[in-house]
């Protein structure tokens, strides 16, 4: 049984990525539909955070149904991460998770994100100090190390256990590898095999499917898995994920009437969430993703691109399941 402090994940979770202006609550409520074992918000930014910015703030909301959920929280002053995580946990999630892995340039020029991989001092320093300001359990998500030459992660890895970590999340490239890189398992297997480490490691990277899901799993021994943008317009993934774990079958993608029931369900929660203009304008990057791989949709895309309330994508979306009955 896999565990996060207290919290109980079962056998072998699937752990949905903190994505920034993809997991808000309305596509988590989704990903948690289909089976998402634990859920993380955007990443927040601490400065944000502790002067109120209402963008940062926002970031905090979740529902019930969301739990186990993380609040991420990124930045790249000590003392302003551990005010961050004291107003993070007073939102009462079950765990807080430190950003460690974003590429981002305007992040990583500021030391925060993967560029804190430049200083193993600075993180260790950083991730105790969060550690011991709040009493919910703390993890990290990063990556390899900042380039080829300084793959640092078994040593990291060990570092951030030794000051209370209770998770880690390892993504399977270093800052400067670019995504048509093939994510390079073989340290997070390290990292999970390594006789010292005795806290849960999960692993990220080019889980797109059950096929590569068990591939994963088998090869490198990880405690769970973590996707990311294997989710886009796939968030039935996590139950394909476990349906092949389970049985080894692949489950049929899902047909035209459940792309657009799920479709529907996660533009009423946006609305809810952010009320009808930014509901409908914000989930525009969805319905292309949703309906990928349909052939002849780009006029539909553009429908829905174009559409600024609910009653005229509702109208659309009829029009796209009559064409593709």
């Amino acid at each position: 049984m896999v565990k996060i402090g207290e919290i109980n994940l079962g056998e072998f979770p699937i752990l949905l990525a903190p994505m920034e202006d993809v997991t808000d609550p309305p596509f988590r409520y989704i990903c948690k539909m289909f089976g998402a074992d634990v859920m993380y918000t955007e990443f927040i930014s601490s400065e944000g955070l502790i002067r109120d910015a209402v963008k940062s703030v926002k970031k905090l909301d979740f529902e019930e149904f969301e739990r186990p959920i993380g609040i991420q929280i990124f930045g790249h002053d000590i003392d302003s991460m551990v005010k961050a995580a004291q107003y993070a946990e007073r939102a009462n999630p079950d765990l807080i998770d430190i950003n460690y892995g974003c590429p981002v340039k305007k992040v990583v020029a500021k030391g925060a994100g993967s560029g804190i991989l430049n200083d193993i001092p600075k993180m260790v320093k950083m991730t105790q100090a969060v550690v011991n300001s709040v009493s919910l359990p703390v993890t990290i998500k990063t990556r390899l190390g900042y380039d080829d030459q300084h793959k640092e992660i078994i040593d990291i890895s060990e570092r951030m256990q030794d000051v209370g970590v209770k998770a880690i999340t390892i993504h399977g490239r270093t800052r400067t590898q670019k995504l048509s890189i093939p994510a390079d398992w073989t340290l997070i297997g390290e990292v999970k095999n390594n006789p010292r480490m005795q806290i849960p490691v999960f692993g990220n990277g080019d889980i797109v499917d059950g096929v590569s899901a068990k591939y994963f799993k088998d090869n490198f021994g990880v405690d769970g898995l973590m996707v990311g943008r294997g989710v886009y317009g796939n968030p039935w993934i996590f139950s394909e994920i476990k349906h092949y774990l389970d049985t080894g079958e692949i489950l049929q993608s899902p047909d035209i009437e459940e792309r657009i029931r799920i479709g529907k369900i996660q533009m009423e929660k946006s609305v809810e969430w952010k009320g009808e203009k930014r509901g409908v304008l914000e989930i525009r990057k969805h319905w292309g993703n949703y309906f990928k791989g349909y052939p002849n949709f780009k006029p539909f895309r553009l429908k829905l691109m174009e559409a600024v309330t609910i009653d005229q994508i509702i109208i659309i979306l009829e029009e796209i399941r009559l064409f593709y009955k």
